[in-house]
């Protein structure tokens, strides 16, 4: 398995041309999940477990993992369904979201295939582990769940939102009031957590689910008469979102007239260094690793001095 993972730089390749990689897996059911290739690290059997006492219930153990210990999650009880049953067809997926390593304990794993973000459809309105979908697709005419597992990571250790007193500068509070940011992300979690720092600094927040609808939405704008770079402080975008991602949307809008001078601002769970190497090549003005209310708060208040200072 870890040789599926040896081609990363190929997979950078796909970065604005709208396509991802999935690794596909089953939970013990014969149903199949995914999540995106580039969180992760690497493939492995399930190695031996440790307990660790006060533990979240969806947390199976740590282990040792290249000279580093990393937490162990039941992905399969973290999305409301039976705890996996370990034996030799279960594996460790290690992933790195938001600059963290933590492994996911699987079933079989399937294959990793390549597809266009627009077979990337979001999930349907429902209970139980619909919740825990960020998006679904079809292979060979079978449904695969892609899960949400920043609102898996969420849930296991809560992000903290709240914004140091150290870091606002009061006198820019004062000329936030009333500015306004479109946030584009998928993941209820992620808007969430943007919009308690916006909220905060009195800024007045548009959201959208997904590229596609990102874009629509500034469009409209400009079809309306408005002058959006100017209207928006920024747009803050997720990289991956079903049907367009970020680097597409940034793309289209570095492309349309009206929209080029957009301030776009790349916040995603995804690898820090990737996406730094990556802004440049889509036309992003700054990267933000998802979950630093602190960074956040500091890049916005950047933001509006650059604005204030320019006027």
């Amino acid at each position: 398995m870890a040789s599926m993972l040896d081609a990363v730089d190929q997979r950078t390749k796909l970065v604005g041309e709208n396509r991802l990689e999935l690794l596909m897996f089953r939970l013990g059911g014969m149903q199949m999940f995914a999540i995106n290739v580039f969180k992760v690290q690497e493939v492995v059997q399930l190695p031996k477990l440790n307990l660790m006492p006060h533990r979240h219930p969806s947390v199976a153990g740590v282990t040792h993992f290249r000279g580093r210990t990393i937490p162990v999650i039941d992905l399969s009880e973290s999305i409301g369904m039976k705890p996996i049953e370990r034996n030799e067809s279960c594996n460790l997926i290690v992933t790195e979201y938001n600059n963290t390593v933590q492994g996911f304990m699987v079933g079989e794993v399937d294959r990793i295939i390549n597809m266009n973000w627009n077979e990337i459809l979001p999930p349907p309105d429902g209970a139980g582990r619909q919740h825990y979908l960020t998006a679904i697709t079809r292979v060979n005419d079978r449904i695969v769940e892609i899960i949400d597992v920043e609102k898996v990571l969420a849930e296991i250790s809560p992000y903290d939102s709240t914004v140091s007193d150290d870091i606002i500068d009061n006198d820019l509070l004062t000329l936030a009031k009333g500015l306004e940011v479109l946030v584009v992300d998928d993941s209820s979690v992620g808007l969430a957590q943007c919009r308690s720092t916006l909220d905060f600094m009195g800024i007045t927040v548009h959201t959208a689910t997904d590229g596609k609808r990102g874009l629509e939405r500034l469009k409209a704008w400009a079809d309306q008469g408005e002058t959006v770079p100017e209207k928006l402080l920024m747009m803050i975008t997720d990289a991956e979102m079903p049907e367009m991602d970020g680097y597409r949307l940034t793309r289209e809008v570095r492309e349309d007239p009206r929209l080029k001078d957009l301030y776009i601002v790349l916040h995603t769970s995804l690898s820090g260094s990737f996406n730094k190497a990556m802004v440049q090549k889509v036309g992003c003005d700054d990267f933000l690793s998802k979950f630093q209310p602190d960074k956040l708060a500091s890049l916005i208040q950047e933001r509006i001095r650059s604005v204030v200072y320019r006027d």
